[in-house]
């Protein structure tokens, strides 16, 4: 009887481990970009407006999606990341009706992570997103992560580049010139 197949003779293939599989290098990276990160806000100057508050918020969300990467969740950014966006973003430019429900929810959410006793008032407070604000707000959060981490791989990169000129001109100037042309 003739085989079909050859399994004996096949090499067993490597797995790999999905991009968002958290790696030992990738999630000190994460970790280190916890704090030194940037905070994405919309393009316009109103950045530095950003609370303090809103700051240490982002930084303790971050920490805590870093343990939720560890046991395999899809990085994002956090609730307090969209909400400075949001801020910035509406600071800049009139925002739809939509927009304006989904950063007064986010914005409810964080306020409330924050301090327990600060809240909304009820008539701007929204509890609940439908599923498709909900997809918007998820995919601004995928988003602002992308913009994050490429901001911390061209710093990185940066630096790299900086300490390999750095050591070009060390060793140029370590070593005696032997032929002056």
């Amino acid at each position: 009887m003739e085989q079909l197949f050859e399994v004996a003779k096949q090499q067993p293939e490597e797995r790999k481990a999905p991009p968002h599989a958290p790696t030992v290098d990738r999630m000190i990276s994460d970790l280190v970009g916890t704090f030194r990160d940037p905070i994405i806000v919309m393009p316009g100057g109103w950045g530095d407006t950003l609370p303090e508050w809103i700051k240490t918020q982002i930084t303790l969300e971050r920490l805590v999606e870093n343990m939720e990467m560890t046991k395999g969740k899809q990085p994002t950014g956090t609730d307090a990341e969209a909400t400075a966006y949001l801020y910035t973003a509406s600071l800049t430019a009139p925002m739809t009706e939509q927009w304006s429900r989904i950063y007064l929810h986010v914005a409810g959410k964080t306020m409330a992570k924050f301090n327990k006793k600060a809240d909304l008032p009820e008539d701007i407070k929204v509890d609940s997103l439908s599923d498709y604000d909900m997809q918007e707000l998820n995919r601004l959060k995928v988003w602002i992560y992308q913009q994050r981490t490429r901001a911390r791989q061209e710093r990185e990169r940066v630096e790299r580049r900086q300490k390999k000129e750095e050591m070009v001109a060390k060793i140029k100037a370590a070593q005696p010139a032997l032929f002056d042309f």
